[in-house]
């Protein structure tokens, strides 16, 4: 702690970062979740997976604006595993399924074409990526929130940042 107040500054500083993030995730999640309604992704349980957790999460970001609890800050870091963990199952997934459809088309392809070729296929291979990006930010947002962090900690580690 510092006698001119910078500690108030930098809290008030992180607070409105903090704010921002979160404006950014809902922004991004509501554009995605409706960019998924619209291409109808909803053939299967796993197309219907990146549409429940971007869902489940829009509320408890709205939440988080007005209301800064432990069990909610957690509630919305496991929710961001999961939006991690999904959007490397949905990378997979559209990848795997564009290498079986060139291979339908050119069995003998392989190597650096196939991939290549996957990746530009007709379902968007890294679209999943948006869902991995989100569950970041949303991290991001709740790393060392002062609600779940111990305050000796982050003195202690402020005293050596500048």
């Amino acid at each position: 702690m510092t006698l001119n107040g910078q500690v108030g500054i930098r809290d008030r500083e992180r607070a409105a970062i903090r704010r921002l993030l979160i404006a950014v995730f809902v922004f991004g999640a509501v554009g995605t979740g409706a960019e998924l309604i619209l291409l109808e992704h909803i053939e299967d349980i796993w197309q219907w997976t990146p549409i429940v957790l971007l869902s489940m999460s829009v509320p408890l970001a709205g939440l988080l604006w007005f209301i800064s609890a432990k069990w909610l800050i957690r509630s919305f870091q496991g929710i961001m595993v999961l939006f991690v963990a999904n959007g490397a199952l949905g990378l997979y997934q559209h990848y795997q399924g564009n290498v079986e459809f060139e291979l339908e088309m050119y069995p003998s392809m392989s190597g650096f074409e196939l991939v290549w070729e996957a990746l530009k296929g007709a379902t968007p291979s890294l679209a999943p990526g948006t869902m991995m990006l989100l569950g970041m930010l949303g991290l991001i947002y709740t790393f060392r929130h002062p609600t779940v962090t111990d305050a000796r900690t982050l003195q202690t580690t402020e005293d050596v940042t500048p």
